[in-house]
């Protein structure tokens, strides 16, 4: 989607229904500077409050997130394109979390490993020594976490005895064992407990 062309047709839409800036924010009940970002291409409106600005723009949900009228003719051909340039936005964030997710756990990793080290030699052999290992390992184990989280966010674990993708929560992950981004997981679909190796969703 472009933000930008988007941005200029709500500002558009929004001159030819002779509304200010102010007066859409009020209708909307959000600021005028929300306003400003939307018409300037810097963010987008909230799914929240989607509707309600298209109803008072007089357009459609579909005219809104390609940024101009759709003619009848043209409206599938429309609707098509905005599925696919949504499927290329929601792969694109995925592959975003993704990188996210391996960025932490290497980062956390070598900390880790820099911590102990530095403990182990820098610090006098004793309760302190202890103290520092413990704290380090701790603090290590919160960035695993929201790691584990971004992992579960995106795509799919696939049961390698029948092919069934499996979306388990946060805390059926959490307690699953696993060789790194494969966890040993029941599937819903044959019932049976297998290493599902992590697939992303496009």
């Amino acid at each position: 989607m472009n933000q930008i062309k988007i941005g200029k047709f709500i500002a558009d839409c929004r001159k030819q229904k002779n509304l200010t800036q102010m007066q859409l924010a009020e209708k909307l009940y959000i600021t005028d500077k929300a306003i400003s970002k939307w018409e300037r291409g810097i963010t987008m409106p909230d799914s929240s409050i989607m509707l309600e600005l298209c109803d008072i723009l007089g357009i459609s949900v579909n005219e809104l997130l390609i940024g101009e009228k759709i003619n009848m003719e043209n409206n599938n051909q429309k609707n098509e394109q905005l599925l696919l340039d949504m499927a290329k936005e929601l792969e694109k964030k995925n592959k975003t979390i993704w990188s996210s997710m391996w960025a932490i756990m290497i980062i956390s990793m070598t900390a880790l490993i820099a911590g102990i080290f530095i403990a182990a030699f820098l610090i006098p052999e004793g309760v302190w020594q202890l103290v520092t290992i413990l704290g380090i390992c701790v603090v290590f184990l919160i960035p695993c976490f929201y790691a584990l989280k971004l992992e579960v966010s995106v795509g799919a674990y696939k049961c390698k005895n029948c092919g069934y993708e499996i979306v388990p929560t946060y805390m059926q992950a959490l307690n699953a064992m696993h060789r790194g981004t494969t966890r040993y997981l029941k599937c819903p679909n044959c019932k049976k407990r297998t290493w599902c190796k992590k697939v992303i969703k496009k």
